[in-house]
């Protein structure tokens, strides 16, 4: 398998997850005692969400660039941003290698439509959810994705940032998730998009009353799908 380079630390509860999701999945691909070849660039997420609060998008791109720069000199064969919200500075990023980038609203994408869906929920950060970078991958693929009202946005991102980012996990927020994600699906969704990668610390297919895309899971299938010499299929 190609080398995949991670762009990880954002944060480092996501990214320890892609770890082992990755190695799984290599494992079940190519059996024995076979794991990924990853190489992995874990950034300090506090200057990040700073300047995610800053409106600093360019010098958070520029930060992950030079990163990505880093994984190419290394010998990555392709690379991951580990995380949705970061994908808004996906093509700064891939502009600064010669490095396929597998996009994680594609690959979701793909999966919904060969799902035969075509209306998902979207339940990510604020930046995700209210900015146009994600949501325009997703209908360029032919989806018309759902969003929270206002409010309930808000405490979704509230909760990310002051809970799921900091490992820690609440009841009481679940809760809060479980009736958020009840409520797309009651106002036409018919799939939900777990769009932050600590979404999945909370939500599951075991309780939302609907199709789950889990984009951890779906990212690391493409990267997989994307390294092995078998095939070489890329969401960029």
């Amino acid at each position: 398998m190609r080398p995949i380079g991670i762009l990880g630390g954002m944060s480092w509860v996501s990214t320890a997850h892609y770890y082992a999701t990755l190695n799984r999945m290599a494992a079940e691909r190519m059996g024995g005692l076979h794991s990924a070849r990853i190489l992995l660039h874990s950034v300090d997420f506090a200057p990040i969400a700073q300047m995610q609060k800053d409106d600093d998008w360019e010098g958070a791109g520029a930060l992950l660039a030079d990163a990505a720069r880093g994984l190419e000199a290394a010998g990555a064969g392709l690379l991951l941003i580990a995380a949705n919200t970061m994908h808004l500075v996906a093509d700064q990023v891939a502009a600064a290698v010669d490095l396929p980038l597998i996009h994680i609203a594609d690959a979701t994408a793909a999966a919904i439509s060969a799902a035969g869906l075509r209306r998902p929920g979207l339940i990510a950060t604020a930046y995700t959810m209210d900015r146009r970078f994600y949501r325009d991958r997703l209908e360029a693929a032919g989806l018309s994705p759902v969003l929270p009202d206002a409010d309930t946005r808000q405490e979704i991102h509230r909760i990310i940032f002051d809970e799921l980012v900091r490992d820690e996990v609440r009841d009481e927020s679940r809760r809060f998730y479980e009736k958020a994600a009840a409520k797309l699906v009651a106002e036409g969704a018919d799939c939900v998009i777990l769009g932050c990668t600590e979404v999945g610390l909370l939500l599951n297919a075991g309780n939302v009353p609907a199709p789950v895309f889990d984009t951890v899971e779906i990212h690391c299938r493409a990267a997989i799908e994307a390294a092995s010499f078998e095939t070489g299929e890329v969401y960029v």
